[in-house]
């Protein structure tokens, strides 16, 4: 096909500026930052499914506390109660007796009760220590996140002014293309990834680098400067 020679340049640089737009969309998504922040995010949603685990397990060991609690002053009430029973008694010696052994069941259930209140207090202490460290956790996702996010909005909006500059100058080179050719470039662009354009160089397609046949690269210039490349499909500036 015969082209303008404006027209040729103004293709050219059209490719040139879609390439500059698949570049800083490729670095865009590429960016660490990215990554970083998935990272950050999917290990808080697992500490925090931990910090509520946490959070079960102390509201129970408190539950316990608050019943052996209730319990051990429950029984300090009838300890008391007893007692002044057996101080009324006035020397009845099989109501003391009776009363005194009440008082000595009281006294081994309290002691069993100080010691699961010993326990519980040991179980409680382990919790908030690892409720401790999963907060610092948090704490230091939530800041990773925020220095990537940071870094992320900065990087990549460097990359996204790249693109729409980019796309708007696109727009209007492409406006000023005749129809055929812009549809037969965009094309192209589209199944070849972008490289749609290439230059003869020698006797060889510049874009794939494979030798075409001299008679056939005779013919091709015989219809104008710019052909289709019988190897890669691309078009291809013959002059």
């Amino acid at each position: 096909m015969r082209v303008d020679t404006d027209d040729l340049a103004m293709l050219l640089k059209l490719q040139h500026i879609d390439l500059e737009i698949l570049r800083a969309k490729k670095r865009l998504e590429e960016l660490p930052q990215r990554a970083a922040i998935l990272e950050a995010r999917t290990k808080r949603k697992a500490v925090e499914q931990k910090r509520v685990r946490l959070d079960a397990l102390r509201a129970d060991a408190d539950q316990r506390l608050a019943n052996v609690g209730d319990e051990d002053a429950a029984l300090a009430e009838k300890q008391r109660r007893v007692q002044a029973e057996i101080d009324e008694a006035h020397g009845d010696y099989r109501s003391v007796e009776a009363r005194s052994k009440e008082l000595d069941g009281f006294a081994k259930r309290r002691a069993a009760l100080e010691a699961e209140l010993a326990a519980i207090g040991e179980e409680l202490e382990r919790i908030e220590g690892v409720q401790g460290q999963v907060a610092q956790m948090l704490v230091a996702l939530d800041e990773k996140e925020r220095a990537a996010t940071e870094s992320f909005v900065k990087e990549g909006g460097v990359l996204k002014d790249v693109v729409f500059r980019g796309e708007a100058e696109r727009t209007a080179l492409a406006s000023s293309l005749p129809e055929e050719l812009l549809a037969s470039y965009e094309k192209t662009a589209a199944r070849t990834g972008g490289v749609a354009v290439g230059r003869l160089q020698g006797e060889s397609c510049g874009a794939c680098r494979m030798a075409i046949e001299r008679g056939r690269l005779i013919d091709m210039k015989g219809q104008g400067n710019v052909g289709v490349c019988p190897q890669c499909g691309r078009l291809l500036v013959l002059e």
